[in-house]
Formats: C-alpha cells, sequence, structure tokens
C-alpha cells in the first residue's frame, strides 16, 4: 500500500479544488437561464469565476471544507485499520497545506483541533464488497447548506403549504418548503438528496448518501424519478435565485430514496447542498493503494472553463467605498446598490460576537467593516497568507448583531444569507448596512485581499479568530440598508407567495 497515502491526498485536494463535470453542466445551464443584469446573474458570474480560480490555483473553492465525509468500499481481506490511519493522515496532511479548513471544534471545551482530526471527525463509512478494488468516495458540505438540512415528521403543517400527509404528494410539499425555507442561507442554487421513510437517524444518512448520485442520472425507480424532476422543475418557479437575490434559478438537482419505516413514523429527510457541491472518488489498487480509476471525471479530459473573464463586470454604476466609513456614506446607500469595498475590514463571526457581548474589542470598530467570514489561512514564516475567504451564513449572528453595531459603531456588515428584524432596526438606529457577498466564493475574494495586517483572538482557532484585513476592489450588494429596507425580507415573502400557489398540483 505504498501509494495510499498519496492517493488519498489527492482525492481530497481535487475535491476541495476541481468541482466535478456534472455539478459544472448543471450550474452553467442555470446561470444561462437568469436574466442578464439582474443580482442573480451578477452572482453566478461570481461563482462560474470561482470556480475557474479554484482550478487554476488548486484553492479550496468555498473556505468551509465542511465535515470532511468517506464512503469506503474494501474487499474483503482488506485492513480497514490501515485505511483509516491514511485517511486520517491525508486530512491533516491536507489541512495543513491549505486545502481543508481547520474544522473540527471540540464540543465540550470548543477547541479547534487545528488539522481536522478529532473525534469522529473525519466521518468514515466502511463496507465490504465483492470487488477486488478499494473505492473511496468523498464529500465536503459545508456548515451553512449543512444548518438547511430538514426533517420533516408527516402528517405535518407547513407554512404556504398547508398539511402534507403520508404520501408523494406530501413529500412533494415538504421537498418544496426544504427549498423555500433554505433561502439563500445554503448558497443556492442548491441539491436535495432526500430519503422518504426509514428512522430520524438513518434517513439522515441516506439522504446525505443520494449526494453522491450524479446530477444527470436517472432514478430506476419511475415514481421517484418523475418525483425528482418535478421538484427541479416547480422549485426553479418559486424565485429564490442564486444566493437568495431572487431569479429563475433556485436547485440544481434533487436525488430521492425511499426506505422502509415503522408504522408509527413516516419521516422525510433532506439533506440540502450548496453550489458549491465538492464531490469526487476513486478507485484504488488493493495491493499498492494506487489510483486506477476516477469516479464522476476523467482526468485525461482538459476542463472547460466556466467564463471568459474575471466573472464580474462593472458597469460604471457601482458605489466605491473606502473603509472606515461615514455614517453620510452608509446613509447614502440603498438596497440593491453593488459596492466596491477598499481599505480595512475585521472578521468575525460566531466566537468573536459572543466575546464581543462581555469583553471591549481588541481593535476600534467605529466605522468599521464586519465581515462573517472564516478563512482559510496559511503562516509563511511571520507572515499569514489568506488561500480562501467567502462569507459565512450571518444568520447565527442576529443575537449579537445589533449590540454589536449599537455599542461600537460598526458601519456595514458583509456576509450571506442576510439577517433578521433586530439587526435591520439597529442599522436604521444607528446608520449600518448589509453587504451580501457571494457564498462559496472563497478564491474570488481571496484575490481581493493585499496584506494580512493582524490577527486577534487566535485562541478561537483560524477560522473563529478575529483577522485585520486590507482590501481592494471587494464586491457586495446592499441587501439590507440604513431606511429599514430588506431585500431578503421582500424575497421571503414573494417566494412564500409564489409556494402557496403549488400547494396543490
Amino acid at each position: 500500500m505504498e501509494f495510499l497515502s498519496a492517493s488519498l491526498l489527492e482525492l481530497i485536494i481535487q475535491t476541495s479544488t476541481n468541482l466535478p463535470p456534472d455539478v459544472r453542466a448543471a450550474m452553467s445551464i442555470a446561470a444561462g437561464t437568469e436574466t442578464p443584469g439582474t443580482q442573480s446573474s451578477q452572482a453566478f458570474g461570481i461563482i462560474l469565476s470561482n470556480i475557474d480560480m479554484a482550478k487554476e490555483d488548486e484553492g479550496a473553492i468555498c473556505q468551509d471544507t465542511g465535515m470532511p465525509t468517506f464512503l469506503i468500499h474494501t474487499p474483503v481481506g482488506v485492513n480497514q485499520i490501515r485505511i483509516r490511519k491514511a485517511i486520517e493522515e491525508a486530512v491533516a496532511e491536507a489541512t495543513r497545506r491549505g486545502k481543508l479548513r481547520p474544522n473540527s471544534v471540540d464540543s465540550i471545551t470548543g477547541k479547534n483541533s487545528g488539522n481536522n482530526l478529532g473525534v469522529e471527525t473525519p466521518v468514515l463509512h466502511f463496507e465490504q464488497w465483492e470487488e477486488d478494488e478499494i473505492e473511496i468516495k468523498l464529500i465536503l458540505k459545508g456548515g451553512g447548506c449543512e444548518n438547511k438540512n430538514i426533517q420533516y415528521s408527516v402528517p405535518c403543517e407547513l407554512d404556504h403549504l398547508g398539511r402534507a400527509d403520508r404520501n408523494l404528494e406530501g413529500v412533494r410539499k415538504c421537498l418544496l418548503h426544504a427549498v423555500w425555507q433554505a433561502q439563500g442561507h445554503g448558497c443556492a442554487p442548491g441539491a436535495l438528496g432526500v430519503c422518504i421513510g426509514s428512522d430520524r437517524a438513518h434517513g439522515y444518512e441516506l439522504a446525505k448518501g443520494q449526494l453522491f448520485r450524479t446530477l444527470d442520472d436517472v432514478n430506476p425507480d419511475a415514481a421517484l424519478a418523475k418525483l425528482e424532476t418535478g421538484i427541479v422543475e416547480e422549485s426553479n418557479k418559486l424565485g429564490v435565485g442564486a444566493m437568495g437575490f431572487g431569479g429563475k434559478a433556485s436547485l440544481i438537482g434533487c436525488k430521492i430514496t425511499a426506505a422502509n419505516r415503522l408504522p408509527a413514523s413516516f419521516f422525510v429527510s433532506v439533506a440540502y447542498e450548496c453550489w458549491a457541491f465538492r464531490r469526487l472518488g476513486v478507485r484504488l489498487d488493493a495491493a499498492t493503494g494506487a489510483i486506477t480509476q476516477w469516479l464522476y471525471r476523467d482526468p485525461n479530459r482538459p476542463v472547460e472553463r466556466m467564463t471568459a473573464g474575471e466573472g464580474f463586470q462593472l458597469t460604471g454604476r457601482e458605489v466605491m467605498l473606502n473603509a472606515p466609513l461615514t455614517e453620510a456614506q452608509v446613509r447614502a446607500l440603498k438596497v440593491g446598490d453593488v459596492v466596491l469595498i477598499s481599505g480595512e475590514m475585521f472578521t468575525g463571526r460566531d466566537n468573536v460576537h459572543a466575546y464581543l457581548m462581555k469583553n471591549p474589542p481588541p481593535v476600534d470598530l467605529h466605522g468599521a467593516v464586519l465581515y462573517h467570514c472564516g478563512p482559510v489561512m496559511l503562516k509563511e514564516g511571520e507572515r499569514w497568507t489568506v488561500k480562501a475567504a467567502g462569507p459565512t451564513t450571518s444568520s447565527r449572528e442576529e443575537p449579537y448583531q445589533a449590540d454589536v453595531i449599537r455599542r461600537y459603531g460598526v458601519r456595514a456588515v458583509i456576509g450571506k444569507g442576510g439577517m433578521g428584524a433586530k439587526t435591520l432596526a439597529a442599522m436604521k438606529e444607528c446608520g449600518a448596512v448589509y453587504l451580501n457577498a457571494i457564498g462559496g466564493a472563497a478564491q474570488y475574494y481571496a484575490r481581493t485581499v493585499e496584506q494580512v495586517l493582524g490577527v486577534y483572538l487566535l485562541e478561537f482557532g483560524i477560522p473563529e479568530a478575529m483577522w485585520h484585513l486590507k482590501v481592494r476592489g471587494f464586491v457586495a450588494i446592499v441587501t439590507m440598508d440604513s431606511h429599514g429596507n430588506s431585500l431578503h425580507a421582500a424575497v421571503e415573502k414573494a417566494t412564500g407567495e409564489q409556494l402557496e400557489t403549488l400547494q396543490k398540483v
């Protein structure tokens, strides 16, 4: 097994940096459906450009590389303990190289292991089979879309859809609701892995397993094949659009399985996957560990570029902002404005916000731009380099954000998916805005960082630390302004009304 470690490392790197062909094709088709010049179309431009950048630079497509989950089939007699050890070594090495973000956090102490290893991390599913080779599939599913997983126990009442019963029509309602509730939090357009039946725990496992299917395959069960196609078609009538900005493309795939259930239970388990659908696999020689075949992709076939340019075309109508910002600059902005930010900003996500509730900030945040981001960082000597830096889901900071704005004078918050009424009220009161960056576009935004000026609260771990960055030309869209307007609330209301029209087939 002399080549096993190298083969596994290559699998991890390619999965993190090179989107599979079926996802590329689906994203290209989805982008082509959007109306040029709209916010969703602009988002697609950045997304497609980011896919190209990740492939060319061999950088993480999205900074949130999730909980690495491996599905492993081995011939009888192969030492699975050896494979487990090799996977752990490869995961740690990929993390050291900046291909994976250190994401393994002790649930009791809150300490980040720093190498993606820990209790039940990574996730490994072993099965034996009667073939001669080893097969290993890997999926990297980030926390933003993982948080939009949802499980329904039917019969149940659903917003805008009424009662969902214990039949395929009830399942249909649940899946439409799953797409609607994700909005921009899960980085739309997304894909669904679904299990009808089983129990609560295994249903989720089977739902996630459906994400190992290609987007262009056909379910062998005719009823489920029809349901899969119908869900995609109906979801794309909802108007969620890329990043929840409103638009024509909300879903790129739906894959469904069914499992027997208990008489008392009828679960519909949904694994929501973002557009950064990172999933690859390999076949390995059982004696040497060398790669004999790639799954999902042909390494001998050139990977075509998704875009001709850099993804975002300037129109001359963009608002140029130099941070730190004044109240007058912020009050002049309105929902829909596209801004290009240059100057200084600070990252801050879950741990930073909780810290600020009890402690003063380690820096002056008056007039600051606060970026909800957990970047991938590498240290070379005394110098830090940003390897990936897209936004995280902002809704997690809703319990804190209004207080942070009021106490410390933050003028702009950058994230994805928007925030709630409490934050919107503080923005109107104090003169602040919410800027939606494009989720998953980790390479695109990493290229805007000119320098890492410093780091604070590093004891929280690299993703949760407060990074002081100097940026140039950072693109974002105003989706919540200081006048009480919220694009997110408007899209959620409009899509909810559209969902009601799909209540009955």
